[in-house]
C-alpha cells in the first residue's frame, strides 16, 4: 500500500517563557567571548536561525545581539590591530615612534569596549528575561528595520 508524503509541519510558536529564555541567552552569549574570544556572536546567530520562524521577538533580540557583538568585539579587535600595524609601519620612518603613545591610549580605550559590551549584554539578558523589549543603542532600530524589510 502506497502512502502519500505529508507536508512538513509548521514550526510551533514559542511560549512566552521560552521566548524570554532564548532572548536572554542570545544577549548573554556575550559571556562566551570571555572564555573563547569569539563564540558569542556565533551563539547569537545560531539562536537566530533556530528560532527565527518561531518567534519574531527571539529573532529580533538574537540578531541584535549578534550585530552588537560583531561591532564591539570583532570591530574593536580589528581596530586595535590596525592601529598597531600603522604604528609599526610608521616606526620605520621614525614618525611611528611618536604614534606609540596614541596607540597605547587607543588600545586602552578599545580594551574597555569589550567590558562595556559585557555589561550591556547582561543588561539585555536581564531585561529580556523579564519580558521587556530591549534595544541596543544605534543597533536596535537598524536591526528591526532590516528584519522588517
Amino acid at each position: 500500500m502506497e502512502t502519500t508524503p505529508q507536508p512538513p509541519a509548521l514550526a510551533q510558536p514559542l511560549s512566552l517563557s521560552d521566548e524570554r529564555t532564548w532572548a536572554m541567552l542570545a544577549h548573554l552569549s556575550v559571556l562566551l567571548n570571555l572564555v573563547t574570544g569569539f563564540l558569542g556572536p556565533i551563539a547569537a546567530l545560531i539562536i537566530y536561525f533556530v528560532y527565527k520562524d518561531r518567534s519574531r521577538y527571539v529573532a529580533y533580540q538574537s540578531m541584535q545581539a549578534f550585530v552588537f557583538q560583531l561591532i564591539w568585539w570583532v570591530g574593536g579587535g580589528l581596530l586595535i590591530a590596525g592601529i598597531w600595524g600603522a604604528t609599526a609601519l610608521l616606526s620605520v620612518v621614525i614618525i611611528g615612534l611618536l604614534c606609540i603613545p596614541f596607540a597605547l591610549i587607543g588600545t586602552f580605550i578599545l580594551v574597555i569596549m569589550p567590558l562595556v559590551s559585557l555589561v550591556y549584554g547582561v543588561v539585555g539578558g536581564i531585561q529580556t528575561s523579564q519580558g521587556q523589549d530591549f534595544r541596543y543603542w544605534l543597533v536596535g532600530d537598524w536591526v528591526r528595520d532590516t528584519l522588517s524589510g
